[in-house]
């Protein structure tokens, strides 16, 4: 590990990073373009789940730029790049049990939502997150549960459709594994700490 913070420090990285997230961000805003066409005005920003995780990413790691720390962006990333990187790994394998099959955009959707939780695992010696911050992201995760399940606003797998109820509840306690992931790196008291200097 000593190793690696060096290098996710470095502005270089954090500087491909930030692109990366800024324009994985715009394809999975397009990615729902056809859900959102179809969406209430009171609810769409709610639906793209996984591209305002990495939004909220694109926020913490321009801060980092600015040798700066945005204590809420980083407790709103970390649980849901954590929750949605890992929901979406789920959710297709699910369909690749489902249906017997997995294409090439399933497995990019894999590696690449995977990559999120992990980016928002890895940088969290870095934030600065405070109790409130981390119920605040937490009610956030939570409510954006009842949007989906409640209203039936989740992401939209027609192959998975029977199984709506159950992903619900799998969705649900995987929010709270979130949260717990996101005081256990990020809050904890004898978590691993870094200084942002390091960062510049």
């Amino acid at each position: 590990m000593k190793r690696i913070y060096p290098l996710l420090g470095d502005r270089s990285v954090l500087w491909l990073l930030f692109w990366v997230n800024v324009f994985g961000t715009a394809y999975g805003y397009y990615w729902y373009k056809w859900q959102l066409v179809d969406t209430p005005l009171h609810f769409l920003f709610f639906v793209p789940d996984s591209p305002t995780a990495s939004l909220f990413f694109v926020f913490v790691l321009g801060a980092f730029l600015m040798g700066k720390n945005c204590p809420l962006m980083e407790a709103l990333a970390i649980v849901s790049l954590v929750k949605y990187g890992l929901w979406a790994v789920v959710m297709n394998l699910m369909v690749f049990f489902v249906s017997g099959q997995l294409d090439w955009i399933g497995l990019m959707l894999m590696a690449s939502h995977f990559a999120m939780a992990v980016e928002g695992v890895l940088y969290a010696p870095f934030y600065r997150i405070k109790p409130w911050h981390l119920i605040v992201a937490a009610v956030v995760l939570l409510h954006n549960e009842i949007i989906d399940y409640v209203f039936k606003m989740m992401p939209r797998y027609h192959t998975l459709d029977l199984y709506m109820d159950q992903i619900g509840y799998f969705t649900f306690w995987l929010s709270i594994f979130s949260i717990a992931v996101g005081y256990y790196f990020a809050l904890r008291p004898d978590r691993f700490l870094l200084s942002l200097k390091n960062s510049r």
